[in-house]
């Protein structure tokens, strides 16, 4: 049984950081593609970053490159979400998912099977 849990959320000013973590169980790291998505409110849930399982190569959104760096822990199973230099507009609920199937683009949210609980991120002076 596959399960995702995320942490690390909370509200923080413009400019701070963050970092995410997604603990899981049930597979290994090393077998699924995983990745971070995002959902504000009244918006739809978009890919912020994955990293797929064969090779390792990354996937970031353009609204977060140079500011968030995915990274992962095989012997912890967990997978994080390093955040800098954060924006208003980053506030929403984060969700960890995963996926045993191939998925293109990488970040598409309609090819994750496996989703976390989702912590919240506010971005607020």
């Amino acid at each position: 049984q596959v399960q995702l849990v995320e942490s690390g959320g909370g509200l923080v000013q413009p400019g701070g950081s963050l970092r995410l973590s997604c603990a899981a169980s049930g597979f290994t790291l090393d077998s699924y593609a995983i990745g971070w998505f995002r959902q504000a409110p009244g918006k739809e849930r978009e890919g912020v970053s994955c990293i797929r399982r064969s090779d390792g190569t990354t996937y970031y959104a353009d609204s977060v490159k140079g500011r968030f760096t995915i990274s992962r822990d095989n012997a912890k199973n967990t997978v994080y979400l390093q955040m800098i230099s954060l924006k208003p507009e980053d506030t929403a609920v984060y969700y960890c998912a995963t996926t045993q199937a191939t998925v293109v683009p990488l970040c598409w949210p309609g090819g994750y099977a496996y989703w976390g609980q989702g912590t919240q991120v506010t971005v607020s002076s």
